[in-house]
């Protein structure tokens, strides 16, 4: 060994050899979570082809079946079946593609109106920030769960009315970071430049202030989806979200809440998947954020 390598400290590559392995580590917990995520996705999408039933077919011959595990069950439905004899499978892969649906149009109704309503603010001028910004303080202070259930009294149950109520009460979020970013943007050079250049407000959003905000937009999307998943099922779980006979995750758990002692499975199952597709999201989302966050390498 040369006198080099003996004078060099023990711990002189440790740190980049550290971060190489948080950057391994991170990578590999994305790809997986992500590869979970579009299985799920795949898998409800394509429910009308790889469901083995209908998922509103009723026999009640066979109603509260088991699992195939379980002493009873069958490979006729792997999962079992609910109160009145519907293929749990079926209904889970349905179930998937509802409430994935409707959390995921709804989530991307709140951000095209929180970043709309935060560009405006942002750029719009003095009086304009300041009555945008009013009326984001006073959304802030209103219960969630108040405000979709006047949406839902007077709009209805149907799943337009769903999607337009998830998205009203989750947009503030999205409208303070691009309100901050948008005025923190506007005083720079270039964005001056290209104004007086005679760049309109949304040449300058669209050129400028966006590419700025993709990267945290896309953490906060991803972090924010669960939330509004369980919004969805905990609206359904009530009654007042999707509706029978469509099958919908949170549906079939308040469904299947009357048969947790003989038939756990039926508020089990999609239990279960719900807990995958959140978890699955948060990590994705955790992952996201380090490697965005330049000091998570520090």
């Amino acid at each position: 060994m040369s006198d080099a390598a003996l004078d060099a400290p023990p711990s002189a590559a440790a740190p980049g050899a550290g971060r190489r392995r948080r950057r391994r580590l991170r990578a590999d917990t994305l790809t997986l979570a992500g590869s979970g995520l579009a299985l799920i996705v795949l898998l409800g999408l394509a429910a009308p082809v790889i469901a083995p039933h209908d998922p509103n077919a009723v026999n009640m011959l066979a109603r509260i079946a088991p699992p195939v595990w379980m002493d009873g069950g069958t490979w006729t439905h792997p999962l079992g079946t609910d109160q009145i004899g519907r293929d749990l499978l079926s209904r889970c892969l349905y179930g998937i593609r509802t409430s994935f649906g409707v959390a995921a149009l709804g989530l991307l109704f709140s951000a095209v109106l929180g970043i709309g309503l935060g560009l405006l603010a942002g750029l719009g001028g003095r009086w304009i920030d300041r009555a945008a910004m009013t009326v984001t303080d006073v959304f802030i202070t209103l219960p969630n769960l108040l405000l979709l259930l006047c949406g839902i009294a007077l709009l209805g149950t149907e799943i337009w009315v769903l999607v337009v109520m998830i998205g009203f009460v989750k947009w503030e979020g999205y409208a303070r970071i691009v309100r901050g970013e948008a005025l923190k943007l506007r005083e720079a050079g270039y964005v001056e430049a290209s104004r007086a250049l005679g760049g309109s407000a949304l040449w300058i959003a669209r050129r400028h202030i966006l590419p700025n905000l993709a990267s945290p937009l896309v953490v906060m999307l991803t972090l924010s989806f669960p939330g509004v998943l369980l919004m969805e099922a905990g609206l359904s779980f009530l009654g007042v979200g999707v509706q029978p006979p469509t099958a919908s995750l949170g549906r079939m758990i308040g469904d299947g809440r009357d048969y947790l002692v003989n038939g756990w499975w039926l508020s089990g199952m999609p239990s279960l998947v719900i807990v995958a597709i959140t978890l699955l999201f948060q990590i994705v989302g955790d992952a996201l954020r380090d490697r965005v966050d330049v000091r998570g390498d520090g």
